[in-house]
């Protein structure tokens, strides 16, 4: 029985001022998704399996939720919303040839291991761009991150940008085979670049491209990195991913965005539909990034329909750490109005509370219990954000408190008080 009284590990209650916190927070951010032209859609918390199959390119199927319908199919928790969006996009838009602008905002499941000390199920609001493989697409999305980011009070963060490309290039230089890429890959993303330099070696991989893939932790940093990346590139594919992304940082710079933009060039992805451009937005406060994204330009193939595509999720949840390590505010506008009242004076109580809701006015009903002092009810009303606090006496007197303020007044009766 204790255990139905604690949710499993990984997953936690949200409630009160908190959630209300994270509701207008996301309330914010699609603001500003729709004042891009986006336009929402939802998609199902669990799907087929195949939509997160290995060729798919998503999380290894040990992370998944897996379950079974009465027919014997297997079905998953989705622990990522973009395969869903493309799954979706491909069935229900598959004659558009216009692009096509969608945003979403849901719960994602991952079954991270234990020891890892992170949420199994995360909020995530994102968009996705889809039909369009431009520079101005890209930039569009990097513009649209950072906006979002500052519209709630970030003010420090950057949104880190590399290629899938120019790192492909690298790998694909050094005719490494799947073993040996998938090590160089590992050590790489835990920023080991001593250990790539020394696999390397043992593995006799000619200098020249053991130079360049040893040298991609220094080709992080600021617009001068791109110069870096192109003197190393081995290959027109890996000019190419250089030039595309200094195309975009011009663009960006018309958005007004660039200072909020650096450079990675080792990123690769944790997500294997990922095909150009790649980005992870970060900001202190948090151990993980809050906006994860990238081209996907072949994922929707896989379901039927031949478009380019490029898109990004919020982590809702590292968002919130980061603004209350932060101290950054998040505006929570409810005002409720508390109408108290004594035994006997229900009836005035909620004849004026229906008065104030048919105003559109948030009123909340207390009966006064025995024992507890107005005092309580202040506290209680200054802890769940109410506005004010209306006092129906058994005498009929009205008592009206600003809770704001802490301005009282007495008003003879409901009447008089209207």
């Amino acid at each position: 029985m204790k255990q139905l009284l604690h949710t499993p590990e990984g997953v936690r209650d949200i409630y009160n001022v908190e959630c209300g916190k994270k509701l207008s927070l996301e309330s914010r951010l699609h603001k500003v998704l729709q004042l891009y032209g986006y336009h929402d859609i939802q998609t199902p918390t669990f799907e087929y399996f195949d939509v997160f199959r290995k060729e798919i390119g998503t999380i290894p199927s040990k992370d998944l939720y897996k379950f079974f319908d009465k027919e014997g199919n297997t079905l998953v928790l989705r622990p990522d919303i973009t395969p869903s969006i493309a799954r979706a996009a491909a069935t229900l838009f598959g004659d558009e040839d216009l692009p096509i602008r969608l945003c979403y905002t849901g719960n994602t499941f991952v079954n991270h291991s234990s020891y890892q000390g992170r949420m199994r199920e995360n909020t995530q609001m994102g968009a996705e761009l889809i039909g369009v493989d431009t520079v101005e697409a890209d930039a569009e999305m990097l513009a649209m991150v950072v906006d979002c980011l500052s519209s709630i009070g970030l003010r420090e963060f950057q949104v880190s940008v590399g290629n899938v490309d120019f790192f492909q290039s690298l790998i694909e230089d050094a005719s490494l085979d799947a073993e040996s890429e998938r090590r160089v890959r590992e050590l790489i993303g835990n920023r080991n670049y001593f250990g790539v330099e020394e696999y390397l070696d043992s593995i006799q991989v000619r200098r020249s491209a053991k130079e360049a893939l040893s040298g991609l932790g220094d080709l992080f940093g600021g617009v001068e990195v791109l110069t870096k990346a192109r003197n190393i590139a081995p290959n027109s594919k890996a000019i190419m991913a250089v030039r595309r992304l200094e195309l975009i940082y011009e663009i960006l710079k018309i958005y007004g965005a660039e200072k909020y933009i650096s450079f990675d060039l080792s990123m690769s992805g944790t997500y294997g539909y990922y095909t150009g451009i790649i980005f992870r937005g970060y900001t202190f406060g948090t151990g993980d990034a809050i906006v994860k994204g990238g081209r996907y330009d072949h994922l929707l193939e896989k379901f039927g329909k031949e478009s380019p595509s490029i898109g990004f999720a919020l982590v809702i949840d590292e968002l919130m750490k980061a603004l209350t390590r932060q101290h950054v505010r998040i505006t929570y506008s409810r005002k409720n109005n508390l109408i108290l009242y004594d035994k006997g004076m229900e009836k005035s109580a909620i004849e004026l509370a229906k008065e104030f809701r048919d105003k559109f006015k948030n009123t909340e009903l207390l009966c006064k219990e025995p024992g507890k002092t107005l005092d309580d009810y202040k506290k209680y009303g200054k802890k769940y954000y109410a506005g004010s606090l209306i006092y129906i006496q058994e005498d009929r007197q009205i008592l009206m408190v600003n809770l704001v303020t802490g301005e009282e007044k007495v008003v003879g009766s409901k009447e008089q008080e209207q």
